[in-house]
């Protein structure tokens, strides 16, 4: 809750959580190296079992989403009927990797050539605190312009070209991130002085691929993992809407209302985010995650081709809603993001100066670590009121596009689950991180996520 180092509670961005559950930790065997940390926890079902089956699982989930909803139908509610799922004939192309990396390879450049604020990261376990470059708004900012130019000033039509090759584009993606995630690795062994994750470096292969074994990747200066965590993957989910929009109007000749939230609503998501770009360097992705596959895929295929699911499904089944209907979505994300914002607003203004007249008022309690836990204010709600209110956001997109078919909603369903697996992880780590504190704590915030219900 307000002890928690999340600033957000994203999807953006960790892959194999998606959908996952926590096993039961197992002790690997003992290695030899002195580099190899000694008596290891595993998590995801590790080392082998779970971190393979995520690996191949989540892009079949992929290929399923897209199967099973399309232009020849879509899994249905009342009654439950489902289509034969149906993939294109051209699963992997040139073309596709080429738009793939470039797309990449262009949202790098501007990231690099565009002014930028230079922000310190927190101090490392090697005593180092690392300096990363800030600019993922105006990022934003000139990608969209540039498209919109695109698009009035030369021809609409192409930005058809993502609905038209999209399961090209998804192979792109796996297949990238895949070979990448293994450059990595290796990478990883390139020096006795590169700084390990702790969870990624057992000495288990398979496990620490998955996991991450290099806490902090780079070229330079150019950082890898809080690139990958905001830049290509986040920006392309808001272009991949707007294409699918445009793809919208190419077939139909309007726009729906729905199809405009949908946009909307995910485009000031994305804004968010990359506003409040330094909250994402106190964050567990950053400071203790290695940046290997369950990362990476999860930055750079998962989040821009699976949280798109309703604009491609709005293509398919274009869906006008009521004027009240569209009333009640808009209210359902508005207040989501004023408590999603509000929450982590005084989280982190309390964390810089819980004296200061924005956050004075809260009640906390003093732990033995010499901190503060917030235990009145958004933080008396429930632990993790800031997941809550981003999963009603989540909610709110899955709306837009009525109750026909279940497939739009498959990111409410698999966030929650996501949700409340970071919850239980997160307590565990505030318990081994405050002892009795956190039980003290938990005895004065008693819910979880949901007030009176969990």
């Amino acid at each position: 809750g307000g002890a928690s180092k999340r600033s957000r509670s994203r999807s953006k961005s960790r892959a194999s959580r998606k959908g996952s559950t926590k096993t039961k930790k197992t002790p690997a065997k003992k290695r030899s190296p002195s580099n190899v940390q000694q008596q290891p926890e595993y998590e995801f079902f590790g080392p082998l079992v779970g971190p393979l089956g995520i690996v191949v699982g989540l892009p079949a989930v992929m290929y399923g989403l897209y199967g099973f909803c399309g232009k020849h139908g879509c899994v249905s509610l009342f009654p439950f009927e489902s289509p034969k799922p149906q993939l294109p004939e051209t699963l992997l192309s040139l073309e596709g990797f080429l738009v793939y990396l470039g797309w990449i390879l262009a949202v790098a450049l501007l990231h690099i050539c565009l002014p930028a604020n230079v922000k310190p990261g927190v101090t490392l376990t090697n005593g180092k605190q690392l300096q990363y470059r800030m600019n993922g708004l105006l990022v934003y900012v000139v990608i969209l312009a540039l498209l919109s130019a695109g698009y009035f000033g030369y021809d609409p039509s192409i930005f058809g070209y993502v609905y038209d090759h999209f399961v090209e584009l998804i192979t792109a993606s796996v297949l990238t991130t895949l070979a990448f995630s293994v450059v990595l690795y290796a990478a990883s062994f390139r020096s006795k002085a590169v700084l390990c994750a702790k969870g990624g470096n057992t000495g288990s292969t398979i496990y620490d691929f998955f996991i991450g074994r290099e806490l902090n990747p780079r070229l330079g200066k150019f950082d890898f993992k809080e690139f990958c965590e905001l830049y290509p993957g986040l920006i392309g989910w808001v272009v991949i809407d707007l294409a699918m929009a445009c793809k919208q109007y190419e077939v139909h000749g309007y726009v729906t209302n729905s199809m405009a939230m949908v946009c909307l609503f995910h485009g000031i998501y994305v804004a968010d985010a990359l506003y409040f770009e330094k909250a994402i360097l106190t964050t567990m992705d950053i400071v203790h995650d290695g940046f290997g596959f369950m990362l990476l895929f999860g930055d750079l295929a998962w989040v821009p081709f699976t949280y798109t699911v309703q604009a491609r499904y709005l293509v398919d089944h274009p869906t006008q809603l009521p004027h009240w209907v569209a009333a009640a979505v808009f209210a359902l994300q508005t207040i989501g993001y004023l408590a999603f914002r509000g929450s982590n607003l005084q989280k982190d203004r309390f964390r810089r100066d819980p004296n200061s007249s924005q956050v004075k008022h809260v009640k906390y309690i003093n732990t033995k670590r010499g901190t503060k836990l917030m235990v009145s204010g958004w933080w008396g709600i429930a632990r993790h009121i800031n997941y809550t209110a981003d999963w009603l956001m989540g909610l709110s997109w899955c709306l837009c596009c009525g109750f026909n078919h279940v497939i739009p909603f498959f990111y409410a369903i698999y966030f929650g689950v996501l949700l409340v697996h970071r919850d239980l992880r997160d307590g565990e780590a505030c318990e081994h991180k405050y002892g009795q504190d956190w039980k003290r704590y938990c005895q004065i915030v008693k819910y979880r996520l949901i007030p009176y219900l969990y």
